[in-house]
């Protein structure tokens, strides 16, 4: 079965005063349907931007140079703005990092979640926006949903304004959701609910999840694939108890390293990875993780690694994984198949 996301080589960068920054630069994955995928990395690495890009949302500075966006075998870089805005929201759907900034303050927000559906089916009456409205509240768990239907924003927690994000995101029965750091602004026992609350909502719809984060621990709760982005590459793909156990590329090894862990010793200090992550305007020639990576070589910080099949479902982005990689001081030598 053909994935329901599939994205071949995209380029996306934004035009500034100081010059050109390469945001993503060949991102190629895909999705398939019913399916929960993270994608991690930190800031700057290029993993919001590749969504926005999915959905067509980019500043006005932004342009996808390159590449191709199938979905459902549409490419979504050719359609018009009409056609866009009649899947934006009904086949693909994106919660935010932060529902105060998201929800209108000054409308109730059961008119904010009947707005949705309203957008993309004009035939509704007002009773049956209402009815439905009031359906999403209650499968997202929104207490006295009569009630609460008729509140603002500023009335609700942080945790209650992202379930009412997630009821708008809902209303249409999206095949995709996209959710941009959903947890960021939560505290941890709140994040939790949300994430057991995504994770029955996706088997109850029975759509597809991408999941952006900086955060593995979330990844490792709602995801059964994880995508890690660097530099506005593809560093490393892996289903995720995998990769949790056998990383393949430094800085996936680097991220990991960085997490405290319960049953660690705790005389054992975590180890951050050094440096800064690359100027886009002028990115490196060869892998962006060269200056920061331990095991880097010179071909490393000239030429751009190929990637490497490391089994089903498994690729890393690493020169370390090369035929002739020397053996010293390298944790992956003589594994996998590289691709041309």
């Amino acid at each position: 079965m053909p994935n329901l996301l599939e994205i071949n080589r995209l380029k996306t960068s934004f035009l500034t005063s100081g010059g050109e920054v390469q945001a993503v630069r060949g991102v190629s994955f895909g999705i398939g349907r019913g399916e929960s995928v993270g994608i991690v990395g930190e800031s700057g690495s290029g993993k919001s931007v590749t969504f926005l890009s999915v959905l067509r949302l980019l500043a006005s500075t932004g342009r996808i140079r390159e590449g191709e966006i199938l979905f459902e075998g549409r490419d979504l870089v050719k359609l018009s703005r009409r056609e866009m805005r009649d899947i934006r929201g009904k086949q693909i759907s994106m919660i935010f990092q932060d529902p105060m900034s998201s929800l209108n303050p000054l409308i109730p927000v059961g008119r904010q979640v009947s707005e949705m559906l309203w957008a993309h089916d004009r035939g509704l009456s007002r009773a049956e926006q209402e009815k439905r409205t009031l359906e999403l509240l209650r499968m997202v768990k929104i207490p006295e949903p009569e009630k609460r239907m008729k509140s603002f924003p500023h009335e609700f927690s942080g945790g209650m304004r992202q379930r009412v994000m997630i009821a708008m995101a809902l209303a249409c029965r999206p095949s995709l959701l996209i959710a941009d750091e959903p947890t960021t602004a939560l505290d941890v026992s709140i994040q939790d609910q949300i994430l057991k609350l995504m994770r029955r909502l996706q088997a109850e719809v029975g759509m597809s999840i991408l999941f952006i984060t900086h955060d593995l621990g979330v990844v490792a709760e709602l995801c059964s694939r994880v995508i890690v982005m660097y530099g506005g590459l593809v560093m490393e793909e892996s289903p995720i108890d995998e990769l949790f156990a056998n990383p393949r590329h430094p800085y996936t090894r680097g991220l990991l390293n960085s997490i405290p862990s319960i049953t660690q010793d705790k005389a054992r200090r975590l180890t951050p990875i050094a440096g800064s992550p690359p100027d886009m305007i002028h990115p490196p020639a060869g892998c962006p993780f060269a200056p920061r990576c331990p095991y880097a070589r010179v071909i490393c910080e000239n030429r751009l690694p190929p990637e490497t099949v490391l089994g089903e479902g498994r690729r890393s982005m690493c020169w370390l994984h090369a035929p002739d990689a020397p053996a010293t001081d390298n944790p992956f030598k003589g594994e996998g198949e590289v691709r041309a």
